[in-house]
C-alpha cells in the first residue's frame, strides 16, 4: 500500500543513518527508560525502599518499548510521557510504583535531549575532523602550485592552490574549537523537580538536603555528564539550545563558503568537484558537469543558518519557570538542524576527497595575467638601468591599460613585448624582463604558510579533538 504522508528528505536523501538513529523516537524512548532506571537506582542507593526486582525488571526492558502500545496510551491520556510511564509499567510491573518517582516530565524529556545533543555533537565533530583530514592532504599536495588569487572575483596577485585550501580549513578549525568548547560546557538538567526547586525530592528524602543534592549528582554522573545546571526552572535553560544552533550555523557558514568557492573555480575550469562515471549533469544538456554537490551544500547550509534564529526566539520566549511553546518548535528545529548539518558534512567530505585540480587551466590563467603581476618588478628594473621611476610608471600604466582592453577582447597578453619595444625600457635586457615572469616568485610565503599551518595548527587540533569525537561511519552521497 502506498504511504501518502509527507516524508522529510533529510531522512530519505541527505543525512546518515547514524544521525537519524540519534533523533529517532525509539532512541529517545530508550533514553527515557535509562533515565528512569538511573533515577530509581540512585534513589534506592540513598535509602528509598525500591525492591531489587523492580530494578531488575526495568533493566530487562530498556530497549524493547512498543511504540504503538505507547501511542495507544497517548491517545487516551493526551500526555506523551505518561503514556510511556504506563507502558513501561506494563512491561515491568514490579517497578510500576517507582517509575518516575519524584520526577516531572522534563526529567526525561530534557535530560534525554541533553544526551542526544551531546552525542550528536560528537558525531558532527567526527565529520569535521574527517573533512580536515582530507583538506590537509589536499593542501599539502598542492602547497606550492601557483594560481590566481581573486579579490572581488577579479584577478589579483598570485597565491597557491594549497594556501587557498587552508582558508577553508581555518574556518572548519574554528568550528572544531567552538564545538569542543560547547561540548565541554554542555550540562544536563539533572533532578530539579517540577519548577526547579527540588521540592518533590526533598519530600521524598524527608527534608534531607544532602541526599537531594547527591541524587542530582549521581543521576547526572550516570548520564555521563560532568555537571548539571546549578539552577533551572522546569526546563533546562533554552540558551543551551540556542548556543548549539549558533554552532551549527557556523559550521554551515564554513561549508557554504568552501562550496561557493568551488562553484566559482569550477566555472573557471580550475578546480572541479567529483563527478562519477555514470553521473548525468543535465537531462537536456548531456555535456554538462554541474557542481551539484557544492550547490546542495549551499542549499542545506542556507536552511541550517535560517534555523539559528529559532533557538534565540525560543530562549527569549520562555515565560518564568516555563511555557510549552518551545515544545513543537524544538521537535522540529533541533533534529532538522543536526540532520541537515550531518548531510552538509557528508557532502563536504566527499567533495574534499575527490577534488580535481586542472593544473593546465590554472597555468593558462596565470600566464594570461603574469605580465600585469610583473609590472612592479619591471618598474624597478627600469630604475636600476638608469630610468626615471615616475616616467617609467606612466609608460607601464599606459601600456597596461591598452593591453587590458585588448585581452578583454580576446587578444593575447603582449605587455612584455610592448614594454621591451618602448624606448623607456631600451636599457633593460629582454631576458631580464622575461625572467620576472616566473609564477613561483610571486606566491610569497604561501607554501611555507601551508606547512606551518598544518604543523602548528591542524595537527595539534586533530590530535586533541579526536578524543571527543565519534568516528563517523561511511554514508552514501545521493546527488
Amino acid at each position: 500500500m502506498t504511504d501518502n504522508r509527507y516524508v522529510s528528505p533529510l531522512g530519505t536523501r541527505y543525512s546518515s543513518p547514524a544521525m537519524q538513529a540519534l533523533w529517532s523516537d525509539a532512541h529517545r524512548v530508550m533514553l527515557f527508560r535509562r533515565l528512569w532506571l538511573g533515577l530509581a537506582e540512585a534513589e534506592q542507593e540513598l535509602g528509598i525502599a525500591i525492591p531489587g526486582e523492580a530494578l531488575a525488571q526495568m533493566r530487562v526492558h530498556l530497549e524493547d518499548a512498543d511504540l504503538e502500545a505507547a501511542a495507544r496510551y497517548e491517545r487516551r491520556f493526551r500526555h506523551d510521557v505518561m503514556a510511556h510511564v504506563h507502558h513501561f509499567g506494563d512491561q515491568a510491573p514490579a517497578a510500576r510504583p517507582f517509575i518516575h518517582l519524584g520526577a516531572t516530565s522534563c526529567f526525561v524529556t530534557d535530560n534525554a535531549d541533553c544526551i542526544i545533543l551531546r552525542d550528536a555533537l560528537r558525531l558532527v565533530l567526527g565529520r569535521l575532523l574527517a573533512i580536515l583530514d582530507q583538506l590537509a592532504a589536499f593542501a599539502a599536495r598542492h602547497r606550492a602550485l601557483p594560481c590566481l588569487a581573486y579579490t572581488h572575483f577579479q584577478p589579483a596577485q598570485l597565491t597557491t592552490v594549497g594556501k587557498r585550501a587552508t582558508l577553508w580549513m581555518q574556518d572548519f578549525a574554528l568550528d572544531v574549537e567552538e564545538l569542543r568548547h560547547r561540548l565541554a560546557g554542555l550540562r544536563a538538567r539533572g533532578c530539579k523537580g517540577t519548577t526547579g526547586t527540588q521540592a518533590s525530592f526533598l519530600e521524598l528524602f524527608g527534608g534531607d538536603h544532602d541526599k537531594v543534592r547527591e541524587l542530582d549528582r549521581r543521576v547526572t554522573d550516570r548520564m555521563g555528564f560532568a555537571e548539571s545546571f546549578a539552577v533551572t526552572g522546569q526546563t533546562y535553560p533554552r540558551k543551551q539550545d540556542a548556543m548549539v544552533l549558533d554552532l551549527l550555523s557556523g559550521i554551515a557558514q564554513s561549508a557554504a563558503k568552501m562550496a561557493n568557492d568551488i562553484r566559482l573555480l569550477q566555472h573557471e575550469g580550475e578546480l572541479l568537484e567529483p563527478f562519477e562515471a555514470d553521473q548525468i549533469g543535465s537531462s537536456a544538456m548531456a555535456y554538462k558537469r554541474n557542481p551539484m554537490r557544492s550547490e546542495r551544500v549551499g542549499a542545506l547550509a542556507r536552511f541550517v543558518i535560517s534555523l539559528q534564529a529559532n533557538g534565540g526566539h525560543t530562549a527569549a520566549a520562555q515565560w518564568l519557570e516555563r511555557t510549552l511553546d518551545d515544545s513543537a518548535n524544538r521537535r522540529l528545529t533541533l533534529p532538522e538542524a543536526f540532520l541537515a548539518t550531518d548531510a552538509i558534512l557528508i557532502l563536504v567530505t566527499n567533495i574534499a576527497a575527490g577534488l580535481e585540480v586542472r593544473e593546465s587551466v590554472i597555468a593558462r590563467h596565470v600566464e594570461a595575467q603574469m605580465p600585469f603581476m610583473a609590472t612592479e618588478r619591471w618598474l624597478m628594473l627600469g630604475v636600476e638601468h638608469g630610468g626615471d621611476r615616475q616616467a617609467l610608471h606612466e609608460v607601464v600604466r599606459r601600456h597596461s591599460l591598452s593591453v587590458a582592453d585588448a585581452v578583454a577582447g580576446g587578444a593575447p597578453n603582449d605587455l612584455l613585448e610592448r614594454l621591451a619595444a618602448d624606448p623607456a625600457f631600451s636599457a633593460v635586457p629582454h631576458h631580464a624582463l622575461r625572467s620576472e615572469l616566473e609564477p613561483g616568485r610571486y606566491t610569497g610565503r604561501a607554501a611555507q604558510q601551508v606547512d606551518e599551518f598544518l604543523r602548528d595548527v591542524i595537527e595539534p587540533l586533530l590530535a586533541g579533538a579526536r578524543v571527543d569525537a565519534e568516528a563517523p561511519a561511511g554514508a552514501e552521497v545521493r546527488v
